[in-house]
């Protein structure tokens, strides 16, 4: 009968454990100078050793003739022990033996002394899924254990297993395994097995195993039907789209190349590719990216693609384009799990990733404005009389706006210079299909635009364009306040007349705002502005045009008209 490659090649001795040299190292030397504890708590990852460790353990404390600590893996308890034939040894899976009655069978049997080795052992996997009746009833035994019992306690949830448990065990964590060292494992398996493993193909397989020996283990089952194992099996089998499918897909994404984006998912759809694999190879790539742009020196590029090819295909992206990539793959690999239209969610993404307009949330924004910084778009300001009552002449401006080769257009933020009339912080200019054009825009002295066709009569000293970034910047003596302000995802502040309102998501920080720092933020709101001001916080953010056409329509309601 075939034996799955992970069981096959199982270590059967401490020294073969590969990567977790600090635990087994630690369990040699307790059982060479007779100091082993009662009770044991292996904590790790899946697929790193916590089981293989644990049986060693049981077979050394029973062998023999152990050597250096290690099981000798001859003598009769050790080969009862391997083949089952020996009950005092028990493996017992806390899945789906969790309940208090599974617990209190086993302790009522722990109290008889074992019957043919030195010592019963119980070795509990996933203890973490145990109910709390059941780990009552545990804690007992642990407290104040036989001298020939012996706990292992294994789990991959450690914040689920109760302190009381915790505090009476050996905690050993196990580490994730090194991509080197997985693909050094596997080639050994290969040459064992009379496989042609390629470096590459060892190197694919290891980073895929993400830490685990066991899923390298099985892949490696997975591609071993042919003898040749190279990395282009590797791919095929494994359902992969490959390096330079992956290039080309990050490439048609720096060239918001739209069409060209979902020919190439739509043909590796269409030739099996699976597209949660797609989706994840497409994250690490842009991860890899993104660490070679802020570092690239850095040791943790996993390694998918060389570095000259990064050193290219990085100059292509922003690191604020390659967030918002990481959000939307993120997002849709997290979809991806609950729904049956993969190819959909993929489309969605790649199509997100070629036009950041499409995603509204703030990496999108972020990559926008890189963007704008980066020159991406040409602004350039033509001044052009505003005819304003009672004043000089203000001031326009035109705007020019040369997009990107991909054909996309966004919108273009510049300050208006102030002249008379205050102009307000900024307006945005919206590029038509037209190259080249005029706009002329009178705007309200408020920290919102409003663009308005009537000149205002009203005239307000000057401040600063941006009011609540030098409020913020004057309160930077105060930092408690400064840290309670500073959010601008949860504050809104708008400023009528002399009138400024802030509002807070957080009730509680608007509060804290009212009772103890009013003062503060109303002498820097004056400072910033260069008059009095009142001040006014509330909590929740409201939305401030819904709040002026609710009162227009209420006062409608009693026949005032406006014109």
């Amino acid at each position: 009968m075939y034996q799955a490659l992970y069981r096959k090649f199982r270590p059967r001795s401490f020294s073969d454990v590969i990567g977790q040299v600090h635990i087994t190292q630690t369990l040699s030397r307790q059982i060479v100078s007779d100091r082993l504890s009662h009770a044991y708590l292996f904590v790790g990852t899946r697929g790193t050793g916590k089981t293989t460790c644990a049986k060693i353990l049981s077979r050394a404390v029973n062998c023999l003739s152990p050597v250096d600590g290690n099981p000798c893996n001859s003598c009769s308890s050790c080969l009862g022990i391997e083949d089952g034939s020996i009950l005092d040894v028990l493996e017992i899976d806390a899945a789906s033996n969790n309940k208090v009655d599974d617990v209190r069978t086993l302790l009522d049997e722990a109290v008889y002394t074992p019957a043919t080795v030195k010592k019963r052992v119980y070795i509990i996997d996933e203890v973490h899924m145990l109910t709390i009746q059941a780990f009552n009833a545990l804690l007992k035994m642990l407290e104040e254990p036989p001298a020939h019992i012996l706990f292992i306690l294994a789990t991959t949830e450690l914040h689920k297993v109760p302190p009381t448990i915790q505090s009476r065990c050996q905690r050993f964590s196990f580490k994730r395994l090194s991509p080197s060292a997985i693909a050094g494992r596997l080639c050994k398996i290969a040459s064992s097995e009379g496989l042609d493993l390629t470096a590459d193909a060892a190197e694919r397989l290891a980073s895929l195993a993400d830490g685990s020996m066991r899923d390298g283990e099985s892949l490696l089952d997975q591609c071993a039907a042919d003898k040749v194992i190279d990395l282009q099996h590797v791919q095929d089998t494994l359902g992969l789209a490959g390096k330079q499918e992956l290039i080309r897909l990050a490439e048609a994404a720096a060239d918001r190349d739209t069409a060209a984006a979902l020919e190439i998912l739509d043909t590796l759809y269409s030739d099996g590719k699976d597209m949660a694999s797609l989706l994840s190879e497409l994250t690490g790539l842009f991860r890899d990216l993104l660490v070679y742009k802020l570092a690239p020196d850095c040791a943790l590029i996993d390694g998918g693609i060389s570095r000259s090819e990064l050193s290219a295909l990085s100059k292509r992206f922003l690191p604020e384009r390659l967030f918002l990539y990481l959000e939307v793959l993120k997002d849709a690999m997290f979809n991806l799990s609950r729904s049956g239209i993969s190819k959909l969610l993929a489309e969605m993404s790649l199509i997100r990733l070629c036009d950041e307009r499409l995603s509204d949330d703030i990496a999108a924004l972020a990559s926008r404005i890189s963007k704008i910084e980066a020159g991406g778009i040409t602004v350039s300001a033509v001044e052009t009389p505003l005819s304003v009552s009672g004043d000089e002449p203000g001031t326009g401006i035109e705007v020019n706006a040369e997009p990107e080769s991909s054909g996309v257009t966004e919108p273009v933020v510049t300050p208006l210079p102030a002249s008379g009339d205050d102009p307000g912080p900024c307006i945005e200019a919206l590029t038509d299909p037209e190259p080249d054009f005029e706009i002329n825009i009178e705007l309200e002295p408020c920290i919102e635009t409003n663009i308005n066709p009537e000149p205002s009569a009203v005239t307000e000293p000057a401040r600063p364009v941006d009011f609540w970034a030098e409020i913020l910047r004057l309160l930077e003596d105060q930092p408690a306040v400064r840290a309670l302000l500073s959010d601008s995802s949860k504050v809104h502040a708008k400023l009528d007349g002399n009138a400024l309102l802030v509002n807070m998501a957080d009730a509680f920080n608007a509060d804290m705002i009212k009772s103890e720092y009013m003062a503060h933020l109303t002498e820097a709101a004056e400072n910033a502005l260069e008059r009095k001001i009142s001040v006014r916080v509330e909590a929740g953010i409201s939305n401030f045009e819904e709040d002026k056409r609710s009162k227009l329509e209420s006062l409608s309601a009693f026949g005032v008209t406006f014109e």
